[in-house]
Protein backbone atom coordinates (compact mmCIF):
# COMPACT_ATOMS: atom_id res chain seq x y z
CA UNK A 1 0.00 0.00 0.00
CA UNK A 2 1.71 3.46 -1.54
CA UNK A 3 1.79 5.93 2.00
CA UNK A 4 3.10 9.53 1.83
CA UNK A 5 4.07 11.76 4.46
CA UNK A 6 4.11 15.51 3.84
CA UNK A 7 6.21 17.36 6.32
CA UNK A 8 7.14 21.16 6.61
CA UNK A 9 10.46 21.90 6.74
CA UNK A 10 11.10 24.78 9.46
CA UNK A 11 9.65 23.13 13.12
CA UNK A 12 9.64 19.36 12.29
CA UNK A 13 13.27 18.93 10.51
CA UNK A 14 14.58 22.77 11.71
CA UNK A 15 15.30 24.37 14.56
CA UNK A 16 15.02 28.08 13.90
CA UNK A 17 14.66 29.43 17.68
CA UNK A 18 17.85 30.51 17.19
CA UNK A 19 17.40 32.51 14.08
CA UNK A 20 14.03 34.17 15.96
CA UNK A 21 16.10 34.94 18.89
CA UNK A 22 19.16 36.87 16.95
CA UNK A 23 16.56 38.95 15.13
CA UNK A 24 15.06 39.68 18.29
CA UNK A 25 18.24 41.36 19.36
CA UNK A 26 19.20 43.25 16.56
CA UNK A 27 15.74 44.73 16.36
CA UNK A 28 16.40 45.62 20.02
CA UNK A 29 19.33 47.09 19.82
CA UNK A 30 18.50 48.67 16.63
CA UNK A 31 15.39 50.31 17.80
CA UNK A 32 16.54 51.09 21.19
CA UNK A 33 16.96 54.76 22.13
CA UNK A 34 20.48 55.54 23.73
CA UNK A 35 20.54 55.01 27.17
CA UNK A 36 17.05 53.49 27.27
CA UNK A 37 16.79 51.02 29.89
CA UNK A 38 15.82 47.83 27.87
CA UNK A 39 14.97 44.40 29.64
CA UNK A 40 16.15 41.93 27.10
CA UNK A 41 14.08 38.52 27.33
CA UNK A 42 16.28 35.45 27.80
CA UNK A 43 15.85 32.89 24.98
CA UNK A 44 14.02 30.45 26.56
CA UNK A 45 11.50 33.29 27.70
CA UNK A 46 11.65 35.20 24.28
CA UNK A 47 10.78 31.80 22.69
CA UNK A 48 8.51 30.57 24.73
CA UNK A 49 6.22 33.65 24.14
CA UNK A 50 6.70 32.96 20.11
CA UNK A 51 5.04 29.58 20.71
CA UNK A 52 2.55 31.27 22.57
CA UNK A 53 1.74 33.60 19.54
CA UNK A 54 2.23 36.11 21.94
CA UNK A 55 2.54 39.22 19.25
CA UNK A 56 5.66 41.05 18.23
CA UNK A 57 4.49 44.38 19.19
CA UNK A 58 3.71 42.66 23.30
CA UNK A 59 7.46 41.38 23.27
CA UNK A 60 8.59 44.69 22.35
CA UNK A 61 6.75 46.13 25.63
CA UNK A 62 7.95 43.75 27.48
CA UNK A 63 11.42 44.30 26.31
CA UNK A 64 11.15 48.25 27.45
CA UNK A 65 9.85 49.93 24.24
CA UNK A 66 7.00 52.22 24.20
CA UNK A 67 3.85 52.35 21.38
CA UNK A 68 5.65 53.77 18.70
CA UNK A 69 8.90 51.72 19.23
CA UNK A 70 6.99 48.64 19.33
CA UNK A 71 5.53 48.86 16.03
CA UNK A 72 8.88 50.00 14.78
CA UNK A 73 10.21 47.13 16.16
CA UNK A 74 7.34 44.92 14.60
CA UNK A 75 8.17 45.85 10.98
CA UNK A 76 11.73 45.94 11.26
CA UNK A 77 11.05 42.17 12.90
CA UNK A 78 9.22 41.27 10.06
CA UNK A 79 11.00 42.45 7.19
CA UNK A 80 14.51 41.16 8.91
CA UNK A 81 13.54 37.25 10.15
CA UNK A 82 13.59 35.82 6.70
CA UNK A 83 16.55 37.57 5.30
CA UNK A 84 19.74 35.85 4.34
CA UNK A 85 21.94 36.76 6.69
CA UNK A 86 20.68 35.08 9.42
CA UNK A 87 19.60 32.04 7.90
CA UNK A 88 22.96 30.31 9.31
CA UNK A 89 21.38 30.76 13.19
CA UNK A 90 19.53 27.60 11.90
CA UNK A 91 20.22 24.45 12.59
CA UNK A 92 18.91 20.65 12.00
CA UNK A 93 17.43 18.73 14.53
CA UNK A 94 19.19 16.12 16.25
CA UNK A 95 16.49 13.51 15.52
CA UNK A 96 15.21 15.00 11.86
CA UNK A 97 17.35 12.50 9.56
CA UNK A 98 16.88 9.41 12.42
CA UNK A 99 13.35 10.43 11.21
CA UNK A 100 13.32 10.72 7.64
CA UNK A 101 15.87 7.21 7.25
CA UNK A 102 12.87 5.54 9.35
CA UNK A 103 10.19 6.84 7.03
CA UNK A 104 12.69 6.30 3.73
CA UNK A 105 13.29 2.79 5.40
CA UNK A 106 9.73 1.96 6.05
CA UNK A 107 8.90 2.33 2.33
CA UNK A 108 6.96 5.68 2.74
CA UNK A 109 7.61 8.29 0.42
CA UNK A 110 8.66 11.25 1.57
CA UNK A 111 7.45 14.93 0.36
CA UNK A 112 8.65 18.55 1.89
CA UNK A 113 6.69 21.30 1.89
CA UNK A 114 7.97 25.06 3.40
CA UNK A 115 6.96 28.40 3.14
CA UNK A 116 10.60 29.16 2.28
CA UNK A 117 12.21 30.26 -0.96
CA UNK A 118 13.32 27.81 -3.33
CA UNK A 119 16.79 29.76 -3.16
CA UNK A 120 16.53 29.18 0.89
CA UNK A 121 15.33 25.49 0.93
CA UNK A 122 17.90 24.69 -1.36
CA UNK A 123 21.09 25.76 0.20
CA UNK A 124 20.11 24.48 3.20
CA UNK A 125 18.77 20.70 1.37
CA UNK A 126 22.61 20.61 0.37
CA UNK A 127 24.77 21.77 3.66
CA UNK A 128 22.95 18.63 5.15
CA UNK A 129 22.54 16.05 2.57
CA UNK A 130 18.53 16.05 2.35
CA UNK A 131 17.78 15.88 -0.95
CA UNK A 132 18.56 12.14 -0.84
CA UNK A 133 15.14 12.18 0.74
CA UNK A 134 13.18 14.42 -1.12
CA UNK A 135 13.18 14.34 -5.04
CA UNK A 136 12.96 17.18 -6.66
CA UNK A 137 9.26 16.35 -8.09
CA UNK A 138 8.37 15.81 -4.36
CA UNK A 139 10.20 19.38 -2.94
CA UNK A 140 6.63 22.03 -2.68
CA UNK A 141 8.30 25.38 -1.55
CA UNK A 142 7.58 29.05 -2.79
CA UNK A 143 9.46 30.28 -5.99
CA UNK A 144 11.98 33.13 -5.43
CA UNK A 145 10.05 35.96 -6.50
CA UNK A 146 6.35 34.62 -4.84
CA UNK A 147 4.58 37.38 -3.08
CA UNK A 148 3.68 36.31 0.25
CA UNK A 149 0.53 36.82 1.82
CA UNK A 150 0.10 34.70 5.31
CA UNK A 151 0.94 31.20 5.54
CA UNK A 152 -2.31 30.18 6.39
CA UNK A 153 -3.60 30.78 2.77
CA UNK A 154 -0.13 30.16 1.14
CA UNK A 155 0.81 26.89 2.41
CA UNK A 156 -2.70 25.33 1.27
CA UNK A 157 -1.81 26.79 -2.50
CA UNK A 158 1.23 24.46 -1.94
CA UNK A 159 -0.97 21.38 -1.01
CA UNK A 160 -3.15 22.16 -3.68
CA UNK A 161 -0.19 21.68 -6.13
CA UNK A 162 1.18 18.81 -4.59
CA UNK A 163 -2.12 16.77 -5.07
CA UNK A 164 -2.73 17.79 -8.55
CA UNK A 165 0.55 16.96 -9.77
CA UNK A 166 1.88 14.15 -8.11
CA UNK A 167 0.63 10.08 -7.78
CA UNK A 168 -2.24 9.31 -6.23
CA UNK A 169 -1.34 7.10 -2.97
CA UNK A 170 -3.57 5.35 -0.68
CA UNK A 171 -2.93 6.83 2.84
CA UNK A 172 -0.97 9.88 3.18
CA UNK A 173 0.03 12.69 6.32
CA UNK A 174 1.34 16.17 6.77
CA UNK A 175 3.17 16.67 9.80
CA UNK A 176 4.21 20.35 10.55
CA UNK A 177 4.67 22.90 13.69
CA UNK A 178 1.83 25.24 12.90
CA UNK A 179 -1.70 26.50 12.11
CA UNK A 180 -0.76 26.57 8.39
CA UNK A 181 0.25 23.13 8.06
CA UNK A 182 -2.65 21.74 9.82
CA UNK A 183 -5.19 24.06 7.84
CA UNK A 184 -3.37 22.73 4.57
CA UNK A 185 -4.00 19.28 5.07
CA UNK A 186 -7.46 20.02 6.39
CA UNK A 187 -8.51 21.48 3.07
CA UNK A 188 -7.43 18.49 1.10
CA UNK A 189 -9.07 15.76 4.15
CA UNK A 190 -5.13 14.33 4.82
CA UNK A 191 -4.57 13.62 8.44
CA UNK A 192 -3.06 16.27 9.60
CA UNK A 193 0.05 15.92 12.74
CA UNK A 194 1.71 18.71 14.26
CA UNK A 195 5.16 18.40 16.65
CA UNK A 196 6.37 20.49 19.20
CA UNK A 197 9.37 20.80 18.56
CA UNK A 198 8.67 24.11 16.21
CA UNK A 199 7.32 27.39 16.88
CA UNK A 200 3.54 26.57 18.42
CA UNK A 201 3.06 25.15 21.62
CA UNK A 202 0.67 22.24 22.44
CA UNK A 203 -2.28 24.93 23.62
CA UNK A 204 -2.14 26.83 20.45
CA UNK A 205 -1.79 23.35 17.94
CA UNK A 206 -5.03 22.39 19.84
CA UNK A 207 -7.23 25.02 18.78
CA UNK A 208 -6.48 23.78 14.90
CA UNK A 209 -7.65 19.84 16.08
CA UNK A 210 -4.89 18.26 14.61
CA UNK A 211 -5.47 14.43 14.91
CA UNK A 212 -2.60 13.52 16.69
CA UNK A 213 0.41 15.85 18.34
CA UNK A 214 4.04 14.49 19.06
CA UNK A 215 6.97 15.83 20.52
CA UNK A 216 8.81 15.91 17.14
CA UNK A 217 9.29 14.11 13.21
CA UNK A 218 10.40 10.91 14.93
CA UNK A 219 7.82 10.32 17.55
CA UNK A 220 5.36 11.40 14.65
CA UNK A 221 7.02 8.80 12.31
CA UNK A 222 7.12 6.01 14.43
CA UNK A 223 3.41 6.67 15.59
CA UNK A 224 2.86 6.60 11.57
CA UNK A 225 4.60 3.23 11.71
CA UNK A 226 3.65 1.54 14.44
CA UNK A 227 -0.45 2.32 13.54
CA UNK A 228 -0.92 4.57 16.20
CA UNK A 229 -2.29 7.57 13.81
CA UNK A 230 -5.13 6.50 11.40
Amino acid sequence: MAKRIFTDFDGPIMDVSERYYQVYLYCVETISAPQQAINILPKSEFWELKRSQVSEQQIAKMSGFDDEQSIAFANLRRATVHSNPYFKYDRIIDSAVTALETAQQSGIELAVMTMRRHRELGLVLDQYNLRRFFPEDRIFCLSNDYLKTVDIEDKPLLMQSAQANLPQVEQQWMIGDTEADITAAQRFNIPAIAVLSGIRNQTQLEKYHPIQIFPNLLAAINGIKSFEVI
